[in-house]
């Protein structure tokens, strides 16, 4: 058992292997998660400084995704554990982030339950289309969900006023219904996408 776990180690730490884990766009995706744990902070009913504080963390998280994107793409490192792990990180990163704000009442929790619904469905859906060798492409309306979820979630972490004296938390509700609605229809269209190929099948 000791020798067959040591292969496996040896196996993983391998130079091709390190590579595809550890390449520089994964690097940036793992230190996205390590946004995660402060977002725990949220449950102690933070004051403005420190909502600031980790709505300026999350920001960041989103922006690194933009970054981890384009260096895998300029300098040719896409790899397999990239392409699984960078869509993971973000829905865990933007689903805690929501789902820390639901106890202190900054978030309803029924949009907060249908979004993540929506992506499990979405997820399943994309599993099984694979197994039928069809392949759902992330659409445009997908994209813009989930930047409406970023802009939505950055503001109701910040939640208090802003020094331009905008109401951050009014402004995020607005944006977060926005969201809320190209999430159902993103889906709607994920499901539509696969019954046309599945009829072309």
């Amino acid at each position: 058992m000791i020798d067959f776990l040591k292969n496996s180690f040896d196996k993983l730490t391998a130079s091709k292997d390190r590579s595809e884990i550890f390449n520089l766009p994964n690097s940036i995706t793992l230190l996205r998660l390590g946004v995660i744990p402060v977002l725990f902070l949220l449950l102690l009913s933070p004051g403005r400084i420190l909502s600031m504080v980790i709505a300026i963390l999350f920001i960041i998280a989103a922006i690194t995704d933009l970054i981890d994107g384009y260096v895998a793409r300029k300098y040719n490192i896409v790899t397999t554990m990239g392409k699984f792990l960078d869509p993971v990180a973000d829905k865990l990163v933007v689903t805690t982030a929501m789902i820390m704000m639901i106890p202190i009442g900054r978030i309803p929790a029924w949009i907060v339950a249908i979004i993540i619904m929506r992506d499990l469905l979405v997820d399943g859906l994309r599993s099984i289309a694979s197994a039928d060798g069809l392949v759902i492409d992330a659409s445009r309306l997908g994209k813009q969900k989930t930047l409406c979820q970023i802009v939505a979630v950055s503001a109701l972490l910040i939640h208090y006023d802003t020094v331009f004296g905008l109401d951050a938390h009014a402004v995020g509700m607005v944006i977060l219904y926005i969201a809320l609605v190209l999430t159902v229809w993103s889906g709607a269209d994920y499901f539509m996408q696969f019954y046309e190929k599945k009829i072309r099948k």
